[in-house]
């Protein structure tokens, strides 16, 4: 299980890991070792699948069975699981991603149906990986389950009780970017050099993002979330391009709102993240004059009591 924050790269992430399982094993073998001598060989090492935003358990087979292009009409529970039990062996599959499961909400009937299909899908020889939002969060992790012990309305001493879930996968956590310690700072900046590296304005200079006080800059827009900071920067490229300047700078980023995409992102399973407010940072802060500090002025000397004649 991949866990995070919406927005913070985790399918991209574990897309990116399985493209490169995908390709060390094709390299492995020349085919498919699992193919039937005289059918035609489809294979797909890999299969990324969507979970539905109201996920059953018809509803999340015939998801899977789409990833493979099979038909799925005018089948039952038990024929679309043979199905998918079939394809996935068929087609030499090794990994299914199924992202977005935090759509499955506990308190579901048929959403706890679903999960323990999913368990299921464990014993067909495939590896699974569940991308999603908070997910300790989310009550996967405990099926639905109180943190307490059935009748006694307290939690157990030695703490709460491993479901079947919690001992079958392994919890992954993918946390945005912090800006307080300086390897937290150079983990950051060393990011915006990478991003740098595949950028191609006419005008920009080496340090452009890493460099001077864009880094902070980029950190108080973001708030460290790698989603929002490449959704800054892409629109941030479109009106360099668009305005000729060829080039980022805050005062070009200060003029673009930091807009999501919200198409195929379901706000209520926290899919689309809360924007960062906007706060000054201490380069723009430098920049604004703003009342003059005088803590530090010379009254001069204090005033004499009149004398009298």
């Amino acid at each position: 299980m991949v866990s995070g924050g919406g927005y913070q790269g985790k399918t991209e992430t574990v897309c990116e890991i399985a493209a490169a399982f995908e390709d060390s094993w094709r390299a492995l073998h020349a085919t498919n070792p699992q193919a039937v001598p005289g059918t035609r060989d489809l294979w797909v090492p890999v299969a990324y699948v969507q979970t539905p935003v109201t996920a059953k358990p018809k509803s999340t087979c015939k998801a899977i069975l789409d990833f493979y292009g099979t038909p799925t009409k005018r089948m039952d529970l038990p024929e679309l699981i043979r199905q998918v039990a079939a394809s996935l062996a068929d087609h030499g599959t090794k990994v299914l991603i199924l992202d977005d499961i935090t759509r499955l909400r506990m308190h579901r009937v048929d959403d706890q149906d679903t999960l323990d299909l999913i368990r299921a899908f464990m014993s067909m020889h495939v590896t699974l990986v569940l991308v999603g939002v908070d997910i300790p969060g989310s009550g996967l992790l405990r099926e639905g389950r109180s943190p307490t012990v059935s009748g006694t309305g307290r939690r157990p001493v030695n703490g709460w009780e491993p479901t079947q879930t919690e001992r079958r996968f392994d919890l992954v956590e993918l946390d945005r970017f912090r800006y307080d310690t300086p390897e937290q700072i150079m983990a950051w900046t060393s990011h915006l050099a990478g991003i740098e590296n595949h950028l191609r304005l006419l005008k920009a200079q080496p340090g452009m993002l890493p460099a001077g006080t864009m880094p902070e800059y980029l950190y108080a827009r973001t708030d460290g979330v790698v989603g929002l900071l490449e959704r800054l920067i892409e629109d941030g490229c479109t009106h360099a391009v668009a305005t000729g300047t060829e080039a980022l700078t805050s005062a070009l980023l200060d003029e673009l709102p930091l807009a999501l995409a919200e198409a195929g992102r379901h706000r209520a399973a926290d899919e689309v993240p809360e924007l960062p407010t906007p706060r000054r940072t201490r380069a723009t802060a430098r920049s604004r004059p703003g009342r003059r500090n005088g803590a530090f002025d010379d009254p001069g000397p204090a005033a004499q009591p009149a004398v009298g004649p």
